[in-house]
């Protein structure tokens, strides 16, 4: 069974603002159209394994589980200005949106079971609908 990350989007308002700082992000680090996207952490997980077996980073979007990326693998390395340790998350650039579902904050990453972990979204549903709505529907029992 596969087993998940989920990690603040601190700073981002929405799925197109994460894609345009995810972009930004790349060029940045003059990364080549093929590679993945990476996101830099303190710790490596443990349980990679688990994690590369099918495992997807899920994004936390002002509150709330609004997509994910596959993971692709981990990297670490050593910062050569102050010789810490740091690990590379790397995923696929694809944004999947997922059903909305509210978190609360947390430092760094955590582990995400797969039965906890909200479904994508089907075609024609949004992601980008503003927080309140997405609580409001979940309320009602329509989401």
């Amino acid at each position: 069974m596969s087993l998940h990350l989920i990690k603040l989007a601190v700073g981002v308002d929405d799925l197109a603002h994460m894609k345009k700082v995810q972009a930004a992000r790349r060029k940045q680090r003059r990364q080549t159209p093929r590679s993945p996207h990476w996101v830099y952490t303190r710790n490596t997980p443990r349980r990679s394994e688990e994690l590369l077996a099918g495992g997807s980073l899920y994004w936390v979007v002002r509150g709330v589980i609004r997509c994910r990326q596959e993971l692709v693998g981990f990297e670490e390395d050593i910062d050569k200005d102050n010789g810490r340790k740091y690990c590379r998350i790397k995923v696929k650039r694809t944004l999947i949106p997922t059903a909305p579902r509210a978190c609360q904050a947390f430092q760094g990453w955590r582990y995400l079971e797969t039965e906890r972990a909200p479904p994508d979204l089907s075609k024609g549903d949004t992601a980008d609908m503003p927080p309140e709505m997405a609580a409001e529907l979940k309320r009602l029992g329509l989401l």
